[in-house]
């Protein structure tokens, strides 16, 4: 805390202390105030703006304190003012009053409070920013919750301090104008029991709920907008219809299913999507391959020499396709039909809101209605407009498990995490493998020392990593294929057999009737928080949506699409995107949630760096692969983890518990007391709060107790 903040506390302490200290509480009774009517009237009458001055100030530090007594100064208003001065006073002193508490704890304790508790707090500030005036509003009218608590807790949120003092005022007249026009009959009080009736009550409740009931009505009114010129079925066929059966697609089928709703699920190719068949599903299993003949080319390292080692690629391949087949049934129409789902094979187009036609393999179509739809149609490779590309059989994630041939020259067109693990996996199975990136590194959005990792094993390895190249054209040449790249101004021709592109996804937005609809896009479909098009009852979850292109997100954002279909307007989830784990499975692994150093620079925000080097922990040791290193990300002088990055190997599984961690508000200090098993490659991460905790050490308080314990051995 800065000197200025413990000086003001300090003031506004005794201050407050004083009140109760010499029980200046007794002034502010209803019984004091009665008796002292007559004597205080008297005083108004000589020197009335004295008064109104004098009222006014005792008013504001009253409220400005958060000292009880407000309604008691509320009715003497009343009873010296009349009910319009004295409604005038106390509406304004009430809100700067508000206002000066509201600065106060926003100085004071909003910094310490969003540093210790900022991601459990991230999605209530969310609401604050949306709603908030709604919120204050509704409380100033019911106060549910005393106003001196409203007051302090909005300065620990980011309501503009402009919005706090308005809505308080617009939202405390009706109460000010009720307890002054009370104060004007102060002889008929008995208790202030007898100002607010019960019926009084249930009228405050009501207006509370008008701004609430009012946007109500403005979101009916802009769905019937939205709506107008579209026939409404008076009955629907299903209660959602799902297109794609990637992993958004099967996840809100199966919620659907198990929330009893009659919901079909239409696939026009495979079902499992893009991760079973081209994405994660193969790419691991050729990473594994991969890894086994990198461990027996190097297994002298462990005293065993198997010799010469040659990957048969066509074999590789081909426990590739046995691993998607016996994957293959847990994504299954059969297994989804089992689960109550319906399952058609075909093509998908919306008609309207509420219709959908389905084209299959033999030309029949049909048409279904359904009260809600998911779209859910994932993304393909994007393939930027390089001369000269379709001019030679290029490959993309999706084109390169048709392989039945090892590349030997094999050009990797980008280096972000597809590139890198396909380029490393084709490179430890015998291809000369060059990658090109256009960024002046690998995995740029990664901190720096990771990108160097990379770079440095790809270069052990033989991967010609060759970045800040711009791929120019491509050439054909007497039989020679050729990249034609520019380097800082100079040309490059780089020779290949094999192009691969793998520069990024675009989502699949074509062919599905969204155009028709007039549902919005600009590269991934427009959604808005709750995961609704401009259709409410039209969702997107999955590659279609991003912002992250992840199958564990896309199942975790078909969660919300299938709950907020089937039981909106009623209710609906925002979807929370607060912790975020990945991985790239390069070898060994990188894995990250939170931030990294990058972002926290780029968003200003403070933190310091705490790293446990993978080299110093015995499993690793053991095991031989003592590379990579820990680095978890924390607010100055907090166990409070920002983000975690991982280098090593299994990093996509250890991330798991910062994961757990972060979502639960769990710091270092408690990862540190927790057992971990001897010798797992999870007690780096215990490793990692260890070093966190030495860096903190209640150096004074050691000092303390080193003295203590010369003491306790009999030495001065």
């Amino acid at each position: 805390m800065k000197r200025r903040q413990f000086f003001l506390m300090l003031l506004l302490f005794v201050l407050a202390g004083s009140y109760f200290a010499f029980d200046l509480g007794r002034f502010l009774t209803l019984d004091h105030l009665k008796a002292q009517q007559a004597a205080l009237e008297s005083y108004r009458d000589a020197h009335p703006v004295w008064t109104s001055l004098l009222f006014f100030g005792a008013y504001v530090l009253l409220t400005g304190l958060s000292i009880p007594g407000a309604t008691v100064m509320t009715l003497a208003a009343g009873a010296l003012f009349g009910l319009l001065w004295g409604s005038v006073l106390v509406s304004f002193a009430s809100t700067l009053g508000a206002s000066m508490a509201f600065v106060a704890s926003r100085y004071l304790l909003r910094e310490s409070v969003q540093s210790r508790f900022g991601d459990r707090l991230s999605r209530i500030n969310g609401g604050i920013e949306r709603e908030g005036a709604f919120y204050l509003f509704t409380l100033r009218l019911v106060p549910i919750i005393p106003f001196f608590v409203i007051n302090l807790v909005s300065g620990l949120t980011s309501l503009p301090l402009r919005t706090f003092a308005w809505v308080s005022q617009l939202g405390m007249l009706a109460g000010t104008l009720v307890y002054v026009n009370a104060g004007t009959q102060l002889g008929a009080i008995q208790s202030l029991r007898d100002v607010l009736s019960p019926a009084l009550l249930l009228s405050f409740a009501l207006l509370g709920l008008f701004p609430w009931l009012a946007r109500a009505a403005l979101d009916r009114y802009r769905s019937r907008k939205v709506y107008a010129g579209w026939s409404k079925p008076r009955q629907f066929d299903r209660n959602l219809v799902v297109i794609g059966a990637g992993s958004a697609g099967l996840v809100s089928a199966y919620i659907a299913a198990a929330l009893k709703a009659r919901v079909t699920l239409v696939e026009r190719h495979r079902m499992g999507g893009d991760c079973l068949n081209t994405g994660c599903v193969p790419s691991k299993a050729l990473i594994r391959s991969a890894r086994v003949a990198h461990l027996l080319r190097d297994s002298k390292r462990f005293g065993i020499d198997c010799g010469g080692v040659e990957a048969r690629f066509p074999a590789v391949m081909a426990r590739v396709k046995q691993v998607i087949e016996a994957i293959e049934p847990h994504d299954s129409a059969e297994r989804y039909a089992s689960l109550g789902v319906e399952v058609l094979e075909g093509h998908a187009r919306l008609t309207s809101p509420w219709e959908l036609e389905i084209e299959h393999a033999n030309g029949s179509t049909r048409r279904l209605t359904s009260r809600a739809f998911i779209i859910a149609t994932g993304a393909r490779p994007f393939v930027p407009e390089i001369p000269g590309l379709d001019e030679v059989p290029y490959l993309t994630s999706d084109s390169i498990w048709a392989l039945d041939e090892l590349p030997a020259r094999l050009l990797v067109l980008g280096g972000g995490p597809i590139g890198c693990e396909l380029a490393q996996a084709f490179a430890r199975l015998g291809s000369q493998v060059t990658l090109v990136e256009m960024a002046p590194r690998l995995m740029a959005r990664e901190d720096q020392d990771v990108s160097s990792f990379v770079e440095d094993r790809f270069r052990e390895e033989g991967i010609q990593a060759r970045t800040a190249r711009t791929a120019i054209r491509v050439e054909v040449s007497q039989g020679q294929q050729w990249l034609i790249a520019d380097h800082l101004g100079s040309m490059e021709r780089i020779p290949f057999d094999r192009i691969l592109v793998a520069v990024g996804r675009a989502a699949r937005l074509e062919g599905f009737g969204l155009d028709v609809l007039g549902i919005e896009s600009d590269r991934t479909l427009l959604t808005n928080e709750f995961l609704q098009t401009r259709y409410p009852n039209i969702l997107a979850a999955g590659d279609v949506v991003g912002p992250f292109q992840f199958t564990h997100v896309a199942a975790h954002q078909a969660w919300y699409a299938a709950v907020n279909a089937l039981i909106s307007p009623f209710w609906r989830f925002r979807t929370d995107y607060s912790v975020i784990p990945r991985a790239t499975f390069v070898d060994p692994e990188v894995a990250r949630v939170g931030i990294n150093e990058l972002e926290a620079r780029e968003a200003r925000q403070p933190y310091e760096v705490t790293r446990f080097g993978l080299d110093d922990l015995d499993r690793a040791i053991a095991d031989g692969e003592p590379e990579g290193f820990i680095k978890v990300l924390t607010p100055p002088g907090k166990d409070r983890i920002l983000g975690v990055t991982i280098v090593g190997r299994h990093a996509g599984d250890l991330i798991a518990e910062f994961v757990l961690a972060m979502k639960h508000g769990i710091g270092l200090n408690k990862l540190l007391g927790t057992i971990h098993i001897y010798p797992t490659l999870s007690e780096a991460n215990k490793y990692v709060a260890g070093t966190w905790k030495r860096a903190h050490a209640p150096q004074r308080l050691l000092a303390w107790i080193r003295q203590f314990q010369r003491w306790r051995r009999g030495k001065e």
